[in-house]
């Protein structure tokens, strides 16, 4: 059996919940999406999640659920990280931290889909675990209860990223980046069956600055002065990739990017 996993990028605000809502269900059928996987730590305004867009997100059809640096900004979303399976906190972050550091989503008639999040430390707030040993750690405790693992690597450096690919070549089905919400254009297969991309990119409105609206953004960046960085509304984008994997193997034999406009979607 072939499963194929779609992965979608930083879910920004209002209009990157909106395209994810009217193109999810498209690709889905497009493509025969086994599981699909997003990142949806700025989804509530541009920052954090709420329990309400965790079922909204549940309810466009996503199975499984990554978060990062933001991802305690809204305190109502503590009590669905702790009972949740399906969306994880960073495996670096401390052990009295609130959130399960593997979620799993078994196919109908498929093999189970293991997802593990890990926070960088370049360029990033604290975290007190090295991402590379706590990886090590989630690796061997999800081995035995699920074949394709995907890891999802919160993190600002390129080289950061692309160190942890290669430290999980062949042992990780997919390793994919977000923070960035730049789209990169490196997706490959390593040698030892592992997929990778140093970011999907955002999924959210481009017509700005990293999901922000540009005139807030500039008028930061040119006159030094305090500005909210509200989200921007138009050109939203669904981005990510979308990956095949080898049941039997656990290992990558397809990956290409994805990006799905709002407007082609509407049309």
């Amino acid at each position: 059996m072939t499963v194929n996993l779609l992965c979608i990028g930083d879910v920004v605000g209002r209009p990157g919940r909106t395209v994810v809502a009217n193109a999810l269900p498209h690709l889905v059928k497009r493509h025969d999406i086994h599981c699909v996987i997003a990142n949806v730590e700025n989804a509530a305004n541009g920052s954090g999640l709420t329990e309400a867009l965790y079922t909204k997100f549940l309810n466009y059809g996503v199975n499984l659920m990554t978060l990062g640096d933001h991802i305690y900004r809204r305190a109502e979303i503590m009590p669905v990280l702790e009972k949740s399976t399906c969306i994880v906190r960073p495996a670096n972050y401390p052990s009295e931290s609130v959130g399960k550091e593997a979620a799993f989503f078994e196919i109908e008639n498929g093999p189970t889909v293991a997802v593990i999040s890990v926070m960088g430390r370049l360029f990033m707030r604290p975290t007190p675990d090295c991402p590379y040993h706590a990886v090590d750690r989630m690796i061997e405790r999800v081995r035995d209860k699920a074949k394709i693992i995907i890891v999802d690597m919160h993190a600002e450096a390129t080289s950061e990223k692309i160190a942890m690919g290669w430290h999980l070549n062949g042992r990780a089905s997919l390793m994919f980046g977000t923070h960035t919400h730049v789209p990169t254009a490196d997706e490959c297969i390593l040698d030892g069956g592992t997929g990778y991309i140093t970011d999907l990119g955002m999924t959210g409105p481009y017509d700005g600055v990293l999901g922000r609206r540009k005139d807030r953004v500039l008028r930061s960046f040119i006159t030094g002065l305090p500005s909210p960085f509200d989200v921007a509304t138009d050109d939203a984008r669904l981005c990510g990739v979308l990956v095949q994997v080898d049941a039997t193997t656990g290992k990558a034999q397809h990956i290409e990017r994805v990006m799905v406009r709002e407007a082609d979607v509407a049309n």
